[in-house]
């Protein structure tokens, strides 16, 4: 049985502008032990979809308008609050973007991994158990940071800090939401090769959102590409990767800055994500591609499985991908 099985979800947020359908009919599942990564731009949808799992977002205004979620088989999105207390932290726990925003700079360290292991295993609210988590997370000498603020730690500390609180409850699914935003480079690196010591280890399921693909080899065994609040591909980490159906998921990689190899200008993905306002019909992606036919501004784009295990959100998948510069030409 899955850990989490998403099933057709649908999700709208009530705006004084009217209701704004961010999510449609998004799914996927995670086996226990896997690593799912959720890729796409800022607007996609995928930190809605991850806040959705624990049902963390606040109704109003956000309601769900269709689908389900199974979490250990149990659908999230029917459950009371005590039961949802049940599920938050110890069975899914959250890594946000922003450390510095998410900790609390009035409370030192060891009182905010208290308050998470007195929360989930009471038992272990000690001092030792907190110096073996921030040991876990690769803090050098653990004991003299218990009395540390937040802004007496880096920004890589922080994050560090933020890990060792989401593991104090001992998930079964960890989420990881841009857990290197923000980050220079080598402790991006750091950071996401302890994630992926941590999943070895405690053989934890992971949900990592990114809109980096080159972060994903290694660490992922699976790709969900979100594009306007839906699922665009879905496949094996490498085979996304390496042969690309859909022209969203060949563009953001075409966007990814081969090393060693000069350019003039970085290429981007032509134009905008779109408002959920103001979607496009037929394929949503159509405005911005860059090899649109006739019928996909009317046609429906429903996901097709150009093979076990595989979907893509395009009729036209199968054509020749256009050159690395006619992308670039478009996007001029």
């Amino acid at each position: 049985m899955p850990l989490v099985d998403v099933r057709h979800l649908s999700l709208e947020f009530a705006t004084p502008s009217g209701s704004a359908q961010v999510l449609d009919d998004v799914s996927f599942s995670l086996e226990p032990g896997q690593t799912l990564a959720l890729v796409g731009e800022s607007g996609s949808g995928k930190s809605v979809t991850a806040l959705s799992l624990a049902r963390l977002l606040a109704s109003p205004p956000a309601r769900y308008i269709g689908g389900e979620i199974l979490v250990q088989g149990r659908n999230v999105l029917a459950m009371a609050k005590s039961e949802l207390r049940k599920i938050r932290g110890a069975v899914v726990s959250y890594i946000f973007q922003d450390p510095g925003a998410s900790l609390n700079p009035i409370f030192r360290i060891r009182t905010q991994i208290l308050e998470s292991l007195r929360l989930h295993r009471p038992e272990h609210a000690n001092d030792a158990e907190v110096i073996r988590l921030l040991k876990l997370v690769g803090i050098p000498a653990a004991e003299t940071r218990l009395r540390d603020y937040p802004h007496q730690l880096s920004g890589g500390m922080q994050q560090r800090v933020m890990i060792a609180m989401a593991l104090a409850s001992e998930p079964k699914l960890l989420v990881a939401d841009e857990p290197t935003t923000a980050l220079d480079v080598t402790i991006q690196a750091q950071i996401l090769d302890l994630l992926r010591d941590l999943k070895q280890r405690l053989g934890m399921s992971m949900l990592l959102i990114t809109h980096n693909l080159s972060l994903l080899p290694g660490l992922a065994d699976r790709v969900a590409v979100m594009y306007a609040g839906q699922i665009v591909e879905f496949g094996a980490t490498q085979e996304v990767i390496e042969r690309p159906k859909h022209p969203y998921t060949r563009a953001l990689i075409a966007s990814i800055p081969e090393l060693g190899r000069a350019a003039d200008r970085l290429q981007a993905v032509p134009g905008t994500v779109p408002s959920p306002f103001e979607l496009p019909s037929g394929c949503r992606f159509h405005p911005r591609c860059p090899q649109m036919q006739a019928d996909c501004p009317t046609r429906a784009t429903p996901l097709l499985e150009p093979k076990p295990g595989e979907r893509v959100r395009c009729h036209y998948w199968e054509l020749t991908p256009p050159a690395r510069d006619a992308i670039n030409e478009a996007a001029a």
